[in-house]
């Protein structure tokens, strides 16, 4: 692929964002953040928005752990009436830009419990499905599409999903000393499902098309343009 198909293709496609803990962050800023972003990309931006499972993450934050989910949900409202350009409580004017489409920045929500189908429902455009399966995604799918047909949504859903990808012995090892030093405890098990031959890409590219997937997105766990290089030799 040339560097002008790669920017036309970039133009077509939106940009989408790793998972983002909103209950370990000030929501307005947040909002205005997004919106801010949604802007400049022209409405490409997907924000990807989870609840959280590791304490830590909301221990350091400040947050209490065992309201994230009351947290998000507050949250969430006040950044759409932000986003609709409604005053935040303490003033009488906008916080943050217009979003694009005039009305809020889209969403896509990643987990696996019942709230999260909820929330992809009142607020999403999609659901994102971080480092599990195939399997594991058609699952969601299914009570996802089930949910927003119930609702009476339009059209339907997008699907997304991620995995870490690293090619080579060395690359590989420095690839888990990240993932492990990012992750902890989960670091073995993010990169025991990780990417790490063309073969497995190719596979793994094939596997989510055929559930469904719309964007399969592959991050790179040890920066390197010839990563980069060799991806896109064995996927497109």
């Amino acid at each position: 692929m040339t560097l002008a198909a790669a920017a036309a293709a970039t133009e077509r496609i939106g940009l989408m964002t790793d998972i983002l803990l909103a209950a370990t962050r000030e929501t307005v800023l947040l909002a205005k953040q997004a919106a801010t972003l949604d802007q400049i990309s022209g409405g490409r931006l997907i924000l990807g928005i989870g609840a959280g499972d590791r304490e830590d993450d909301f221990t350091v934050s400040g947050y209490d752990f065992h309201q994230r989910g009351k947290r998000l949900d507050s949250e969430l409202e006040l950044m759409h009436r932000a986003w609709r350009g409604e005053p935040a409580p303490g003033t009488t004017q906008p916080v943050t830009p217009r979003p694009a489409n005039g009305h809020s920045v889209p969403t896509a929500f990643g987990g696996r419990a019942e709230a999260v189908v909820r929330r992809v429902v009142k607020y999403g455009v999609g659901y994102t499905l971080g480092g599990g399966t195939p399997q594991a995604l058609s699952e969601m799918m299914e009570r996802v599409n089930a949910a927003w047909s119930e609702a009476g949504r339009e059209g339907k859903p997008r699907y997304w999903a991620l995995t870490y990808f690293a090619f080579g012995d060395e690359a590989g090892k420095e690839a888990e000393e990240n993932l492990t030093g990012y992750y902890g405890e989960y670091g073995p098990r993010v990169w025991g499902r990780g990417v790490k031959t063309a073969d497995d890409a190719r596979q793994r590219v094939k596997a989510f098309a055929e559930v469904g997937c719309d964007e399969f997105i592959l991050f790179m766990a040890a920066p390197a343009v010839e990563q980069a290089e060799r991806l896109a030799e064995a996927v497109l």
